[in-house]
């Protein structure tokens, strides 16, 4: 499988998250991933999406997949891994980054968001 790469972009609205876990899904299912895998991913990156709504004023929040045979590499734009204190959201937050960091096998996060990664087996 050469590397392949589906870029998603979405409104900001909460309304479309479930058309991401979706996409998620589709895209963990061809990379040949089981359903605990999938459902892990699908938590993950349902938690970033989360986190970008929360600290972007943009309209939209671009999802981009990478995914080759060794790899699935998700990024997520305006994801934000310090969460500034006193936001009625801060606890759920935090509470979101833990839970991608667990699920994921790698996580970076960089001035454009975050990327995250599932090694295959």
């Amino acid at each position: 499988m050469n590397k392949d790469s589906i870029h998603l972009t979405i409104p900001s609205k909460p309304d479309y998250f479930s058309l991401v876990r979706l996409t998620t899904s589709s895209i963990s299912n061809k990379c040949g991933m089981n359903i605990d895998e999938i459902e892990d991913i699908k938590v993950a990156i349902g938690e970033a999406c989360a986190n970008s709504l929360c600290f972007t004023d943009m309209d939209f929040i671009n999802i981009e997949y990478i995914l080759d045979e060794e790899e699935l590499i998700i990024k997520v734009s305006n994801v934000k891994e310090d969460i500034p204190e006193g936001l009625e959201e801060t606890r759920d937050r935090e509470l979101g980054i833990l839970i991608i960091k667990s699920l994921m096998d790698k996580v970076i996060f960089n001035e454009t968001g975050i990327e995250m990664t599932k090694f295959l087996e």
